[in-house]
């Protein structure tokens, strides 16, 4: 009886489509649902740290001296609490599977110093429209 079990399995494996592929030279497409991993826009995060307080297994570390935002990949459970609780949706989970590593070490993201001179333009474009009164003329002009 237990060999004509084994004889309909290997029949079936024979006609049917292999269960596995070869994974560096063909990568298998994510099921439904799958988590996956976190990806953080740095040109949107405020590091206000509301992620790191989120983070079940602080797996996130955030430095706003040095505006930098740090994930360990080997602590995150990948429970989405951190994207959830971001007030700037900058983070979100990825539906991919996250590469394979040989060491364990933290992923650390740098704020971008673009925006620093960002800020100082629209301040100084601020500061010119209070000069203005309400029919366009200046304090002086009126």
């Amino acid at each position: 009886m237990g060999s004509f079990k084994l004889g309909t399995m290997t029949l079936k494996s024979i006609f049917s489509k292999p269960e596995t592929v070869l994974y560096p030279v063909v990568e298998k497409s994510a099921p439904a649902g799958l988590k996956g991993h976190i990806a953080n826009d740095m040109s949107v995060c405020i590091l206000c740290g509301i992620c790191q307080k989120t983070c079940p297994a602080d797996a996130i570390k955030v430095d706003k001296g040095e505006k930098t935002w740090a994930i360990d990949r080997f602590a995150c459970v990948q429970c989405g609490s951190c994207t959830r609780a971001c007030p700037k949706n900058c983070l979100s989970m990825l539906p991919t599977y996250q590469k394979p590593s040989t060491q364990k070490s933290e992923e650390v993201f740098h704020k971008p110093q673009d925006d620093e001179k960002e800020k100082e333009k629209p301040a100084s474009q601020k500061a010119g429209k209070l000069d203005t009164g309400e029919n366009g003329l200046s304090g002086s002009e009126a």
